[in-house]
């Protein structure tokens, strides 16, 4: 049965109860940051442990996994996706990706990286279940090798039509809202031309929406264009809309575990970028 399925519409859905769509976030997190893995450094045990688990969820939801190896510095990186095509008229593409590597051990210090990417990637293995099953054409995508791009690079070289990217990079904090009256925020890089679309999703989550980065021009090209997995598909002149909670002081530090997380506001996140896909 689909995890997909347990969740159920009520009055209380974004309250205090916790509803079973957060619930499988908060897991999905709580695995992928566990010491176990070892910080999901690329190239590693626990890194390809990372890959199973992601593997064996796309298989629950009914998804057929695939692995793209390719070589990157340090090793042999590993993407794993599922294609979903639901539309034979159309040869066309909804890429949905987070990366799911993060920094490992340095010295004598374990990274989680609960927040960076462990929390995009489960809301990434939510839409593809909310997802999967509407008719549509996606690829779903757990990207390896975050550091230079590489995950994202060889991705964007496999010969599919990609018409739009949905990035998910570090979205499960409420610590650096801009402001700080709203920690019920989120920031959709790329997303200004969807503003009415976005608006219209935003109905029931009621986030405070920010298509900046922290109101500064620089950083917002620079976290669009340059360093976030969207950027080889901008070059490629795809589309792409990245959404973000922004870097906290837990971002790449040993203290950004999962229970520094903020699962009711990351369960509002996924529910509007659900909301938003399925406009399109």
């Amino acid at each position: 049965m689909k995890r997909i399925c347990k969740i159920i519409v009520c009055l209380g859905l974004l309250g205090a109860v916790c509803t079973p769509l957060r619930a499988s976030l908060k897991e999905d997190v709580e695995h992928l940051s566990d010491p176990l893995l070892e910080g999901r450094r690329p190239g590693t045990r626990g890194s390809v442990e990372a890959s199973v688990y992601i593997m064996r969820r796309f298989q629950q939801i009914g998804l057929q996994p695939r692995l793209q190896f390719f070589l990157a510095p340090g090793g042999v990186g590993r993407n794993v996706y599922s294609v979903c095509r639901e539309d034979p008229r159309s040869d066309k593409y909804v890429l949905v990706c987070a990366h799911y590597d993060g920094l490992g051990i340095i010295g004598d210090n374990l990274y989680p990286c609960a927040d960076s990417n462990a929390s995009g990637v489960a809301v990434m293995l939510y839409l593809a279940e909310s997802l999967s099953g509407r008719g549509c054409n996606y690829i779903f995508a757990a990207l390896d090798v975050h550091d230079g791009l590489a995950g994202a690079e060889n991705m964007a070289q496999l010969p599919y039509k990609i018409s739009l990217v949905v990035n998910i990079d570090t979205i499960g904090s409420t610590l650096a809202p801009p402001n700080k009256y709203r920690p019920d925020f989120l920031i959709a890089l790329g997303g200004k031309e969807y503003e009415k679309q976005l608006d219209k999703a935003n109905e029931g989550p009621q986030l405070r929406l920010y298509y900046d980065y922290y109101r500064s021009k620089g950083f917002t090209d620079y976290f669009y264009t340059r360093i976030s997995d969207q950027a080889p598909f901008l070059q490629r002149k795809i589309k792409a809309v990245m959404f973000t909670s922004g870097i906290t002081m837990n971002t790449n530090k040993p203290s950004d575990t999962a229970q520094t997380l903020d699962y009711e506001i990351l369960e509002r996140r996924a529910l509007l970028i659900h909301n938003w896909i399925i406009s399109l």
